[in-house]
Parts: C-alpha cells; sequence; structure tokens
C-alpha cells in the first residue's frame, strides 16, 4: 500500500475507531477533543465546553495562549534540541527563575513529566542515605505517579494491581497523624515524601499545622523532607509553589503538569546544599529541559508574573469556594468543599461518573477525584464570568438530587 492510499484509508476512519484499532486500552477518552481557546474547548461536531479539566491542571494560562505560541515559533525556528550534552540557554534561565521565586538557593534537574520528577526525588534520597538509608515514607491516598517506583511510593492499592513484586523501600502511614509517622521512622529511613495538597487522593490540604511538625521530625531524626508539588506547582494554589502558602520549607521538590503549560515539562528542585547528591552520571535524561520545553516554561512563568494570575487565583479561587460552599447549602448531595486556588474538590455522597457525564451534556468538563469527588484544575486564567458559568451548570445537575442518591 503506498503512503497516499495508506493516508486515504486513515481519513476515513473516524478517530474513535483508530484508538480502537491502533492503541492500547489504558484509557477510556471521554469525546475527540480539536481546538482550544482560553478556558473553552471544542469537540469534533463543533460543541462548545468549558474546560475545568485544564489537561489534568496542565493549561496553566489555557488554550491557546499568545505568549506560549509566540515561545514555541521563536524557538523552533532557532533550535529545538540539543541533548544535555551541551549547555543551552533557555534551560539556564528557567533554572535561575525557577529559584528566585522558590526564594533562591535551589538548583535544578530537567525531566518530561511528574513521574520522573518524583523518580528524581527518591534517586536523591536513596543516593543521600548512602546504601543503609533507602526507605521513603509516604502517605496514604497519596500519588507520585505510574512507574514501578512512584506507583509502589503511592498510597493507593488500586494503581498496583498487577504489577507485583513491586521494589522495597516504601512505607505507607495515615495523612495527618503526626504519630503515626514518628512509629514508622527507623535507621532505614531516608526520607519523607508527600503531597502539600492530595489531588488524586480527593484534593485534601494537608494541615500547616501538620506539615510543620513534619518538618520539624525531619530535623530532628535528620530526614530529607520531600514535596510533590507535580499538580500544586506554578500558581496552582495561589502561590509559586504550594510549600510557600503553608510557610514550611522543603530539602526538594517535584515539579511537572503546569510548568509548561502544555509541553511535557518536569523538574526536580533541590536545596543548593545538596547539589552534589546527585553528580556526573548518577542520573540524566535525554530530552529534559531541552530549549524548547525550557523557553515554552520560561514564557509561562514570565506570563504569571506579568499579567499578576497569582493574585488572580487567590482572590477567585477564595470566592469560587465560596459560591460552592454556598450551593451546598442548596444540594443535599454535597458532603464537603475543599480545597485551595484554583484545586477544589467537591465530595459527594454518591458516585461522581454519571454526573460528570451529564455535565458534558451541559457544556462543563470536570475531573474525578477517587470515586466521589469532583474535582476543578482549571486554567489559572479562569474568569469570574466562567465561574459564574460554571456555578449555574453544577446546581442544575446537582440540586434536583436528593441526599440518598441517584
Amino acid at each position: 500500500m503506498s503512503i497516499v492510499d495508506e493516508e486515504t484509508m486513515l481519513t476515513s476512519q473516524s478517530t474513535e475507531e483508530l484508538y480502537r484499532e491502533h492503541m492500547l486500552p489504558t484509557y477510556a477518552p471521554w469525546m475527540t477533543l480539536v481546538r482550544g481557546d482560553g478556558c473553552y474547548v471544542w469537540d469534533a461536531d463543533g460543541n462548545r465546553y468549558l474546560d475545568l479539566v485544564g489537561g489534568i491542571a496542565v493549561n496553566t494560562l489555557g488554550h491557546a495562549h499568545p505568549a506560549i505560541q509566540e515561545a514555541i515559533v521563536n524557538q523552533a525556528g532557532r533550535l529545538m534540541h540539543v541533548s544535555n550534552l551541551f549547555y543551552n540557554e533557555p534551560q539556564a534561565q528557567l533554572a535561575a527563575e525557577l529559584s528566585r521565586v522558590a526564594g533562591g538557593g535551589w538548583c535544578s534537574f530537567f525531566c518530561n513529566s511528574g513521574a520522573e520528577a518524583n523518580e528524581g526525588l527518591i534517586k536523591l534520597a536513596r543516593r543521600w542515605g548512602g546504601g543503609t538509608r533507602f526507605e521513603v515514607i509516604t502517605l496514604k491516598q497519596s500519588f507520585h505517579g505510574r512507574t514501578l517506583a512512584t506507583l509502589t511510593a503511592t498510597g493507593q492499592d488500586k494503581v498496583k494491581v498487577g504489577f507485583d513484586p513491586l521494589p522495597a523501600g516504601f512505607i505507607h502511614v495515615e495523612a495527618g497523624s503526626i504519630e503515626a509517622l514518628k512509629a514508622a521512622v527507623s535507621d532505614r529511613t531516608a526520607a519523607v515524601l508527600l503531597e502539600v495538597v492530595q489531588g488524586e487522593g480527593g484534593v485534601r490540604p494537608m494541615p500547616h499545622e501538620y506539615l510543620r511538625a513534619v518538618r520539624a521530625l525531619c530535623d530532628e531524626r535528620g530526614l530529607l523532607l520531600l514535596f510533590d508539588e507535580v499538580q500544586t506547582g506554578m500558581g496552582r494554589t495561589g502561590h509559586w509553589f504550594a510549600w510557600q502558602g503553608a510557610g514550611v520549607q522543603p530539602d526538594a521538590f517535584s515539579l511537572a503538569k503546569g510548568l509548561g503549560g502544555g509541553i511535557p515539562i518536569g523538574a526536580v528542585m533541590v536545596k543548593a546544599a545538596l547539589r552534589d547528591v546527585l553528580s556526573v552520571g548518577s542520573h540524566a535524561t535525554t530530552f529534559g529541559g531541552n530549549p524548547l520545553c525550557s523557553s515554552v516554561a520560561l514564557s509561562v512563568l514570565r506570563t504569571i508574573e506579568k499579567e499578576g494570575i497569582l493574585e488572580h487565583v487567590q482572590r477567585e479561587g477564595a470566592w469560587f469556594r465560596e459560591q460552592l460552599t454556598a450551593l451546598k447549602a442548596r444540594c443535599a448531595c454535597i458532603r464537603e468543599v475543599r480545597g485551595v486556588g484554583f484545586m477544589i474538590g467537591v465530595e459527594l455522597d454518591r458516585p461522581v461518573a454519571p454526573i460528570l457525564a451529564e455535565l458534558r451534556r451541559r457544556g462543563l468538563l470536570l475531573l474525578p477525584a477517587g470515586e466521589r469527588v469532583l474535582r476543578m484544575v482549571p486554567a489559572l486564567v479562569l474568569r469570574h464570568e466562567q465561574i459564574s458559568e460554571s456555578l449555574e451548570m453544577l446546581e442544575s445537575v446537582l440540586a434536583p438530587l436528593g441526599a440518598d442518591g441517584l
């Protein structure tokens, strides 16, 4: 078959048919999206949706933002990839800017995803532990990735089914219990790894007093404190990083998702005092921090500053949660509203899957966070009137539901 004949055959099949025939069935897509603009997307049939999924907390500046388009076009016309065998200007500049917004004194390792960034944290802890201290303590209901090490670190059994034997060296304790954490520490412990706000675990912010107690315990026992900021980083909570809002500084933390605004890039951020733990040859990546990805991430960071997006997220995120709390009084199925900034969870008294489907039919895209939580992680440029639009659709679906099920 010629290339022309093959192209004709492919274009005659729908996207759904091509997926069924040629993709591994690891996902269950909802629909085919073909275009986006700001906080709206359109499907293949021309229907418009208000997008509070945001690429799963990725599309920091929304869809088709001019700053990202300009960064891609300019850098693609100069130099896209050179490998880390060479210096590249955008990568060095991005590392410097991230250190600045984190308060100074930080060093970066760039990779491609959140799972890779968390792998970097785990390798940092083990290398630092010198072979005798290798265990990493994480929290139940956490989520840290899908590689063998990061899914083992994850405190949810459902992601581990069928992948035994899993790597040793991970212990899971109850979130929020400093006593449980103390009891788990031994002479084998290297680090504590946690999400400042658990995402997949139901959008659960860790209490600030708990985080302070964890920091104090790590200092007392000589452990590294590692934060997973894959979902919370880059302004999601109204601060560059969620730990800044909590006032508790880690020894290292991971970034991804919102860092590239849609371009794949992750980062391991390490205090300068630990800079030499991962030395030449101890960790590497082919694509991480290449000129294209780094240039786009720089444009995201600079646009957040230029447009005052952190303040916008703090203000509008607080109003969104206030309105959702008021909605709770009118909707018997809502149990709790929680979150920070533009990372919001609405826990219901029933499974959310059919509710998500009905919201999609009405033009609103949301995520689940577990079986019973509606998760909202929109672009950080979500406007006041778009929040009102989403609230109207939510009330139209939730208010008619009683408290005893669908």
